[in-house]
């Protein structure tokens, strides 16, 4: 068995989770499902917080956005340090740490526009004409390896947006790592957006999608009506009542692969709602939005994994959205019925890191050449190895 870590810092932005994981290689070269050992969480400094939160809003600037992205290669490396330190592992112990870094900025692909790109074109037309995906994370991953001393991977989405896919989710190659000898099993993540997948044997049945928002709707409302981060266990919305006239949105008439981001429903998107409510009490607007989270959620799921066929009766969830009880109440409420929504409890993995497990399963295999796209799901036209790829000091190898 190897040792891997997994990081994590997504939508939700609330910190950087930190994981310790078991993992090895079947006979057959496969990755068997890893285990869970510890992990850990810490905060990001305030003050850099309040760069990243200025870049997701494009008024950094491009020189300290450049410092910010070392920065937050610290940030990522302190948290992999501190759990090394609290289990006696050095870089030297550790096969591989993965995270994708924390994404500033993502523009999903314009599906009809790819299809026109032929290869006569110059390559850089795939941007700037014919509607390729694209995205920013930060994180330096040279900076992660030489202050831990391990090797690293990261920045998983490009070579699946190169591929024509979506780059997002990327959970649903953990999912077919974990339930490839299962019957078919939907997981749903709830992080700032919520995303769902479906993992089964035969990878070319597989889904994943963004759903809409998660956490992002509710965590805004809390701040602009509250002054706090967030709705601690939904008790502020479980006052409320839900105004079931919700607002309409574009991203909802997007076909699946899709994938959303802050700029879908963050702080402008919000403040539409909370105007739109005007008349109604501040729990009252708590519960629609949360309701609305719910809503897009259990929608997906009847529009795009129901009609798969596959007889997908329960929906494990993950992420920092599980820890609300009256989102998870109202997700259960209009789910289908006969559809049991669990939280990844009952499969050994907390949900609040199972992003970072994630991230740790995908480097360990990327390491090894291992293919963990699954283009059925995410639209790619082949499968590929995701990440990049950096050495630390320690393996470098002088040649006379």
């Amino acid at each position: 068995m190897a040792y891997a870590i997994g990081l994590n810092s997504g939508s939700s932005f609330d910190g950087v989770d930190a994981v310790l994981i078991e993992i090895n290689q079947a006979e057959d070269g496969s990755v068997l499902p890893p285990k869970y050992i510890d992990a850990l969480s810490i905060d990001w400094p305030e003050d850099i917080q309040q760069q990243v939160l200025a870049a997701f809003d494009d008024t950094l600037g491009i020189f300290k956005l450049t410092r910010l992205n070392y920065v937050c290669g610290a940030v990522f490396a302190q948290a992999a340090s501190e759990l090394m330190k609290k289990h006696n592992l050095t870089g030297k112990d550790i096969d591989v740490i993965g995270y994708d870094g924390q994404t500033i900025y993502q523009e999903p692909p314009e599906h009809d526009q790819m299809k026109q790109y032929d290869a006569s074109s110059p390559f850089y037309e795939m941007w700037t004409k014919y509607g390729y995906p694209c995205g920013l994370q930060i994180g330096e991953p040279g900076v992660v390896s030489v202050l831990t001393d391990a090797p690293v991977v990261t920045q998983f989405r490009s070579v699946d947006h190169t591929l024509q896919g979506t780059g997002a989710p990327l959970m649903q190659y953990f999912d077919y790592v974990l339930f490839r000898n299962d019957k078919p099993t939907a997981t749903l993540n709830i992080g700032g957006i919520s995303n769902c997948h479906v993992a089964c044997a035969d990878r070319s049945k597989m889904h994943a999608f963004d759903c809409g928002p998660g956490n992002v709707m509710i965590d805004q409302a809390m701040r602009v009506l509250y002054g706090k981060e967030y709705d601690a266990n939904g008790e502020v919305a479980a006052q409320g009542t839900v105004n079931e006239e919700m607002l309409e949105h574009p991203f909802f008439k997007r076909e699946i692969p899709r994938c959303a981001w802050r700029l879908d429903f963050g702080a402008e998107y919000t403040q539409s709602m909370l105007d739109k409510y005007a008349n109604l009490s501040s729990e009252d607007k708590l519960a629609t939005i949360t309701a609305f989270s719910a809503e897009a959620i259990a929608r997906a799921f009847s529009e795009f994994i129901l009609p798969t066929g596959l007889g997908v009766d329960r929906l494990i969830a993950s992420g920092g959205g599980v820890r609300n009880a009256t989102l998870m109440t109202m997700i259960a409420e209009r789910l289908p019925e006969g559809v049991k929504l669990e939280t990844s409890d009952v499969i050994g993995i907390p949900p609040q890191y199972k992003e970072a497990i994630k991230f740790a399963t995908i480097a360990f295999s990327t390491k090894r050449s291992i293919a963990d796209n699954i283009p059925a799901a995410c639209g790619a036209t082949k499968f590929g190895v995701l990440g990049k790829l950096v050495l630390p000091p320690s393996q470098a190898k002088l040649t006379d």
